[in-house]
């Protein structure tokens, strides 16, 4: 049997739920297997509401079963968050820290960061606002602004 060349092939997720939790649970430090998969749903939630197109379909095949549907059972929101404000939001709905908050998000964004592959996390990023690149433990590059530019320009022209 010949598979038809257009029907995309289905990306099976690279690793399991249970996988997923305890690298979660490594990366995070937490004690248990109970707290890292507290962490995981918190934070999947989150991105679930913030997350959509292609990307979130994408993603959303990646990940092991359990933690799509976490991801998917979210309706995005109108207006995205930062990353900040996505950190201070999910704060808000558990009563945790801002440092407990943000130390979850980023255990978590890193397991997605490895499930997803190298190209998937770039286009992610591409598509929120500003502050989440830090959370997947990336840097943040900003272009520079418009009047530092100008003024390079006019000292280069000037030389």
């Amino acid at each position: 049997m010949i598979s038809d060349p257009r029907t995309p092939l289905q990306q099976l997720p690279v690793m399991t739920y249970e996988q997923m939790l305890e690298k979660v649970r490594y990366e995070g430090a937490y004690p248990t297997r109970e707290r890292a998969e507290e962490a995981v749903r918190l934070v999947l939630a989150g991105l679930g509401r913030q997350l959509t197109g292609d990307e979130r379909v994408e993603l959303a095949a990646r990940l092991p079963f359990e933690a799509a549907r976490v991801l998917t059972a979210q309706i995005p929101d109108t207006q995205p968050l930062t990353g900040w404000a996505f950190v201070k939001d999910l704060a808000a709905r558990t009563g945790a820290s801002l440092a407990t908050t943000r130390w979850d998000t980023g255990a978590v964004f890193s397991a997605v960061a490895a499930l997803a592959g190298p190209d998937l996390p770039t286009r992610i990023l591409r598509q929120l606002p500003s502050g989440y690149a830090l959370l997947f433990g990336r840097a943040e590059l900003t272009p520079p602004p418009e009047r530092a530019v100008s003024i390079r320009r006019q000292a280069r022209s000037s030389l």
